[in-house]
């Protein structure tokens, strides 16, 4: 038994993945420069861009049909909360409060078959994020951000 689980397990490991049906490109214009601080430090920003490039191909995977491609430039990032260096044990700590939403300006363009279906450049924003409840129980990175973008996607992609 064990045997054969540790034999499919490698047959899977070693097997090329499916490709994708859908495509997300993602590019970050100047993202040293973006509204959030976090971005200035490199470490920081290759850290947050990894997070945000894995959860832009799972938002195409779920919601793009099969033949379409969907390029996304992403202008600015402000991520949610702010740091407040005045208080003494928590200069570290993002402060998350109602003044303080997240917010991505992005442009985008959806092809289908290599026809222009749609173009835009927008500001998301979720100026009511500290309302949503499973974003905040959530212990994911990012994750007021991830919901602000999953319902974007959803509204302007879905099927």
């Amino acid at each position: 038994m064990i045997r054969s689980t540790l034999v499919l397990a490698f047959i899977f490991a070693v097997m090329p993945s499916a490709p994708s049906l859908a495509d997300v490109r993602v590019t970050y214009v100047s993202p040293e420069s973006y509204r959030d601080r976090d971005f200035r430090s490199t470490r920081k920003r290759a850290s947050i861009l990894t997070e945000f490039d894995r959860y832009f191909e799972q938002l195409g995977e779920r919601y793009l049909g099969k033949g379409q491609v969907l390029k996304v430039e992403i202008l600015d990032i402000d991520l949610a909360g702010r740091y407040e260096p005045w208080q003494p044990r928590f200069y570290d700590v993002r402060i998350l409060r109602g003044t303080t939403p997240p917010r991505i300006k992005l442009r985008y363009e959806l092809r289908y078959k290599g026809k222009k279906v749609s173009e835009g450049e927008e500001t998301i924003s979720d100026l009511n994020y500290l309302m949503n409840t499973p974003a905040r129980l959530s212990s994911k990175r990012f994750a007021y951000e991830k919901h602000m973008l999953r319902h974007w996607f959803r509204k302007r992609f879905s099927s």
